[in-house]
């Protein structure tokens, strides 16, 4: 973004939600002035900043956000509204409902969540901001070029692609987006429903900034994460560590998983509190 939207001396706003839009405030830095206009973290990013308090910078080429904070589980339930262009990291949320993309100027994604393998990217950016790339900018991360060679300046991956094709097909025979944010938000509603119906299990995020992919949640004794661990996998439940820099444990939903997998869960979660609640 950087070596595309603005010079080393601009100046680049960033609002801090969780551990990838931090990450992105200090990678903007190695690159520009990146400034954090708003944070959560001394909360434990347990809500979203509310846009009242963002100090946003007069002369800032970008701002910058993270519509889903996997890591933590926190969503914005809003889109920004600012007067310089918008740009949204939508890795681990892109295709889970429809989207308006004309409320952005630039998004970028990793594949890896709901379009396809990891290793293919995706950007989506307004054509005004093409020529605004710096001289030092390399031609492999220049999205002019890419634009002007439309998306083969080198090899594509192929396979890749032919595999988000083949994604886009599948979401296509489901009904499309809306069709998919119904499942999405059924599966979520009846896991966050036995989370906040049980003294056993708590989640740390404001209800209204929840997340319908990424489901972090933790029990009442700490003690027992790892035998629900190995209980879990026995039940062929895996993956359900927390992120090693929360812990606990996290549910990612993405598109890919079937409502009865969430249902599964649920039954898991509700024999394990019955047996060691």
């Amino acid at each position: 973004m950087p070596l595309n939207l603005a010079s080393a001396t601009d100046t680049a706003d960033y609002v801090v939600s969780g551990q990838w839009s931090k990450k992105a405030l200090s990678e903007g830095g190695r690159l520009l002035q990146a400034k954090a206009v708003a944070s959560s973290e001394a909360a434990s990013f347990s809500h979203v900043p509310a846009q009242t308090t963002w100090q946003l910078s007069d002369n800032a080429r970008y701002c910058h956000y993270c519509p889903n904070e996997t890591i933590g589980g926190l969503a914005f339930p809003w889109i920004p509204s600012v007067p310089v262009p918008l740009v949204a990291d939508m890795s681990s949320v892109l295709l889970a409902g429809p989207l308006d993309v004309n409320q952005f100027d630039v998004i970028y994604a990793g594949a890896q969540k709901n379009i396809g393998p990891a290793g293919l990217t995706l950007v989506i950016v307004r054509r005004s901001l093409l020529s605004q790339l710096r001289a030092d900018c390399p031609a492999s991360l220049s999205w002019q070029l890419a634009a002007e060679n439309q998306s083969m300046a080198n090899t594509p991956p192929t396979f890749a692609i032919y595999l988000a094709g083949l994604v886009f097909e599948w979401l296509e025979g489901l009904g499309g987006l809306s069709a998919i944010e119904t499942l999405n938000q059924r599966k979520a509603t009846k896991l966050y429903a036995l989370i906040d119906s049980s003294d056993f299990y708590s989640n740390p995020i404001e209800p209204s900034d929840r997340s319908i992919m990424n489901i972090p949640f933790t029990l009442a004794d700490p003690a027992l994460d790892n035998r629900f661990l190995a209980e879990a996998e026995q039940q062929n439940l895996l993956n359900l560590k927390g992120h090693r820099s929360v812990g606990g444990m996290r549910a990612s939903i993405y598109n890919a998983v079937p409502e009865s997998s969430v249902d599964a869960l649920c039954a898991f979660m509700t024999s394990f509190e019955q047996r060691y609640g």
